[in-house]
């Protein structure tokens, strides 16, 4: 199932636009949550990038620096038809500060370099900033505003977007391939990415289910509810009138399952909603099991910091707002305008 066939929670959008009709329409700002500390070993360097490729700058600051590509690290992937600020860190004890103004990479402009202590790994970062611009839109723009004001005050389902299971969703053949296959092997950063298409798909099918039954922003009995803004979970307690206040307050939200080995957390009907999603994809289910990853916990519920909008002219309308690692910027989007 494409996000295309996923459900909507606040039904189809009624207007449609062009979505990056060119890398200056879809611009991101990486926020690590910290800044480096001035000294240290590692040099953090924090920098503009025009329609190129995450891994492709880490190699040229490789070859620049005079090192191992190992040595050269980032927080995350970012989209490559963008425009995006990003930090990279290069191992360089011992070695004095490169002059990165004479870094000759195509579409690459040095922002910033600083020295910090610490290598900066993956998944270090609090969030990213978006101001994306859809063009060539029509349709019910008054429909539009009320739909941003609604998004803004309750959020999105939290699925994982499309680019996560890869083209025609060929990360889940490949996850299946290597679950038929245990003695296959494949370089790690793409095992990492299998698996995690194959948990992003139960996942999403989850989900999928609660938004269908308008439940994905409240809780319902077996839930296990996580602290917003957080990774911590707790329960399941009996549901309580001061938790149902919670939730609708977005200070927590509905959970559900990054499948893997063990037993849910959830119970009751929660838990058989899960169950059934990972029986429907049980090779995916066994598969993940199999590799040594356990069960954890994700929002199913994306709260959406930030969000506004506005008309820059007749047909081009800019969206800004800020979202957690690990959301996606498509899945606020798509309740918001088809594109």
């Amino acid at each position: 199932m494409s996000a295309l066939e996923l459900e909507y929670a606040y039904g189809r959008p009624s207007a449609r636009g062009e979505l990056r009709s060119a890398p200056a329409d879809f611009r991101v700002i990486e926020d690590l949550g910290f800044g480096p500390d001035g000294v240290g070993e590692h040099v953090f360097v924090r920098l503009e990038k025009t329609g190129a490729n995450t891994a492709w700058v880490a190699e040229g600051l490789a070859r620049f620096c005079g090192v191992a590509p190992m040595a050269v690290s980032y927080a995350g992937m970012k989209d490559r038809n963008a425009i995006t600020e990003q930090t990279f860190s290069v191992h360089l004890p011992g070695k004095a500060t490169p002059a990165f103004e004479q870094l000759a990479l195509e579409q690459v402009r040095i922002l910033e370099v600083t020295r910090h202590s610490r290598k900066l790994n993956r998944g270090a970062l609090k969030g990213n900033r978006f101001e994306i611009s859809v063009r060539a839109v029509e349709g019910d723009l008054g429909a539009l505003d009320a739909r941003v004001a609604q998004v803004a005050s309750q959020g999105v389902p939290n699925y994982f977007g499309e680019q996560r299971f890869g083209h025609d969703a060929g990360n889940l053949d490949e996850a299946r391939a290597l679950f038929a296959n245990p003695r296959k092997r494949v370089p790690r950063h793409l095992e990492s990415i299998y698996l995690s298409a194959a948990r992003s798909q139960i996942f999403n099918q989850v989900l999928n289910l609660r938004v269908g039954d308008g439940s994905w922003c409240g809780l319902i009995d077996g839930y296990v509810p996580m602290l917003a803004g957080t990774q911590s979970v707790f329960g399941p307690e009996p549901l309580t009138s001061l938790l149902k206040e919670r939730a609708a307050a977005l200070d927590i939200h509905p959970s559900g399952p990054m499948w893997g080995a063990g037993a849910l957390r959830s119970t009751a009907l929660a838990a058989a909603l899960e169950q059934g999603q990972a029986d429907r994809f049980s090779d995916l289910a066994s598969g993940l099991a199999a590799r040594g990853l356990k069960q954890e916990r994700r929002s199913l519920r994306l709260g959406v910091d930030g969000l506004r909008h506005a008309r820059l002219d007749d047909t081009t309308v800019r969206f800004d707002f800020s979202l957690p690692a690990g959301c996606y910027a498509t899945t606020v989007l798509r309740e918001l305008i088809l594109t």
